[in-house]
């Protein structure tokens, strides 16, 4: 045996009773659960403390951050053993040489612009072969983002697609899926994504399904009409036969204070008519975006350099103006703005740093910054509600995402709190969860949703991939005004039975790798 884990309460992520048992893993996997007399070549002391499977981040925005940060305990100190990429439509493969160079500039705000980074890599597969070749530090699994396939088969314009542009995109998604996606993901208010049709997303869709793989979109709206964009995702997943993960699902803005039963009973409806869905969502209120990707889909239209020239413009400007605060854009999810909801998180550009933490006052204060950064800057939108978000995470399909950008000088704190913040604030110190249910919802659910068949659940044979965690003192120590504080209460998370967390410690173990979608051979 190479490690023997002895007296842990162990959390198995089935939402069934924990128990007391000493764990033993060897060669990667765990071989025994129980009474272990023999010894180990290594053993921990888990008296006291909870075993878990790692968690998983249903919705992670890593992309280039497990190349360029080989430590990455945003994620690692947390617990997460495995984290989704390719979120929200755009991500960095499939493309080619322009679509690359679009796609960097449209998401700088995401993931930075990218000039450490060497893409060496132009589609699906190439990614994840990369990621093995680096060495990271949990391992991850990759949704084709569809914005940026729409953008590789024909720009940024806002147009139906041609029956040759649709055969391209359905080309494009089937090689990234048989490339080793786990499915694909949308971003339907940000530029391109939003700009197709439900029926060109249906198309595509059931390609997704034909695979195995399921459809995660960003709908049209979390706010003005969010329910009647929850509702297409869910009648367009069901007519292609694709399994649907709703992404950061919430009920944000004035207008949907209070509301979140309502979508509750759409999908229970869904559910027991016999859809395939479940969901994610991170355990705060505020949301965390780009400033560029509020504007009308309008001005987004052509790209960066497109949107740049608009903003120069003072008669577009002007237009800008009026669709943010008068009639509600697209962008920002059809409610006209409230500027004092609106604090910059960060900026491409550190000379532009003092405006990090302060509050937009009007449309004029966004436009300068805008220009002077490029559309670089991320921020944190407070349009949430704590019930809605308590009443979504009880949720029997629900799962957990940080959706955590870890760009910028003040992130939101849910990239480096949000697995702690679940188990400390919601399940020991408001009891919205039992901690044998929550730990289900970090593990052994998501494991399902991306039909892992050996992960997610503390099993003989199972990967050994797990958390020891003090379920009395767990926390997140990450703060709006301190966001990149890592948490308490985890002192160890192994990869394949390697520590990459000790004693509260990073060590300097690679052990993640990509998580490919295992073949499919139909439902």
């Amino acid at each position: 045996m190479d490690l023997v884990i002895r007296g842990a309460r162990v959390v198995d992520g089935t939402g069934g009773p924990s128990y007391t048992a000493d764990v033993g893993v060897h060669e990667g996997r765990i071989a025994e659960i129980g009474r272990i007399r023999s010894g180990g070549r290594h053993t921990v002391d888990a008296y006291g403390l909870a075993l878990a499977p790692g968690f998983v981040d249903m919705h992670a925005h890593s992309d280039l951050a497990l190349l360029r940060d080989p430590d990455h305990s945003a994620k690692a100190a947390q617990g997460v053993t495995l984290e989704v990429l390719g979120q929200d439509g755009l991500s960095y493969a499939p493309v080619d040489d322009r679509t690359l160079a679009e796609v960097r500039a449209a998401i700088t705000g995401w993931n930075g612009a990218g000039e450490d980074i060497a893409f060496d890599w132009r589609d699906v597969g190439g990614y994840l072969d990369r990621l093995d070749r680096t060495g990271i530090a949990v391992n991850a699994a990759y949704l084709v983002p569809q914005g940026t396939v729409r953008a590789y088969a024909l720009g940024w314009e806002d147009r139906p697609a041609t029956a040759a542009e649709l055969d391209r995109m359905r080309t494009l998604v089937a090689e990234g899926l048989a490339q080793g996606a786990v499915g694909m993901s949308s971003g339907l208010t940000y530029t391109p994504g939003m700009y197709a049709s439900g029926a060109e997303l249906t198309e595509l869709c059931r390609v997704v399904g034909s695979y195995g793989g399921y459809y995660c979109p960003h709908h049209r709206s979390y706010g003005r009409g969010a329910l009647a964009a929850y509702a297409e995702m869910v009648a367009l997943a069901r007519e292609a036969g694709c399994p649907l993960h709703l992404a950061h699902a919430t009920m944000n803005f004035a207008e949907n204070e209070g509301r979140a039963g309502e979508l509750l009973a759409l999908l229970d409806a869904a559910l027991a008519a016999g859809a395939d869905i479940s969901l994610d969502s991170y355990p705060y209120t505020p949301g965390c975006t780009t400033l560029v990707a509020l504007l009308p889909s309008w001005a987004n239209e052509g790209g960066p350099r497109a949107v740049l020239a608009r903003l120069r413009d003072d008669a577009e400007s002007e237009r800008i103006r009026y669709a943010l605060e008068v009639t509600g854009a697209d962008g920002c999810h059809g409610v006209p703005v409230d500027w004092s909801t609106i604090e910059i998180a960060g900026t491409a550009d550190p000379a532009l740093g003092s405006y990090v933490g302060t509050r937009l006052r009007d449309w004029q204060s966004a436009r300068r910054l805008l220009l002077a950064d490029r559309l670089g800057p991320t921020v944190l939108q407070h349009v949430g509600h704590e019930e809605n978000v308590r009443a979504i995470m009880r949720h029997p399909v629900h799962t957990g995402g940080s959706d955590g950008i870890l760009q910028g000088a003040k992130p939101h704190p849910r990239a480096y709190g949000t697995f702690p913040h679940y188990l400390g604030h919601y399940v020991r110190e408001l009891g919205v969860l039992s901690l044998e249910e929550c730990v289900a919802h970090l593990t052994g659910r998501p494991a399902a949703r991306l039909r892992l068949a050996d992960r997610g659940s503390v099993r003989t044979g199972y990967r050994a991939d797990l958390v020891l965690f003090d379920a009395d003192t767990v926390a997140a120590g990450s703060t709006y005004e301190n966001p990149r504080v890592l948490p308490n209460g985890i002192p160890h998370v192994l990869i394949d039975g390697r520590f990459v967390m000790r004693d509260g410690r990073r060590t300097e173990v690679l052990a993640g790798r990509s998580v490919r979608r295992a073949p499919y051979r139909g439902r």
